[in-house]
């Protein structure tokens, strides 16, 4: 399995105020998404880049949740891959079977059996 990525991902109700913290600390918004699954939840994407050239990015999205919640953001290049690889290891798929496919994108968050959350993403690539 390749992964592309590893980093936050933070799904909150007040996603203004979480993007405007971290943009204090020097992040800078790279992209947003509206509309997932077609409700009222969208997922901005910020990245940090330090003196030395690193990169660092998360994830922040909005949606009518109770709480916050923590996840560990994994994009892969092949997202049933590493669907099955952790279903395989009792990981259970918190939208039930559903998976979000965006046109771009193609992800769910997947909680293991100890609680914690990773979301995995594949992003589609156009020919």
């Amino acid at each position: 399995m390749k992964i592309t990525n590893f980093s936050p991902f933070i799904v909150t109700k007040d996603a203004a105020a979480l993007i405007e913290l971290f943009e204090a600390l020097g992040f800078e918004k790279r992209h947003k998404k509206t509309g997932i699954n077609d409700e009222d939840i969208s997922s901005t994407t910020l990245k940090y880049t330090n003196e030395d050239g690193k990169e660092f990015y998360m994830t922040v999205s909005q949606a009518p949740v109770p709480q916050d919640m923590a996840s560990i953001r994994m994009n892969v290049r092949d997202f049933d891959e590493a669907y099955k690889l952790f279903l395989d290891n009792g990981f259970k798929n918190a939208q039930g079977d559903r998976i979000t496919e965006t046109g771009t994108s193609k992800s769910t968050m997947l909680v293991a059996p100890s609680g914690f959350t990773i979301t995995v993403t594949e992003h589609i690539k156009k020919d």
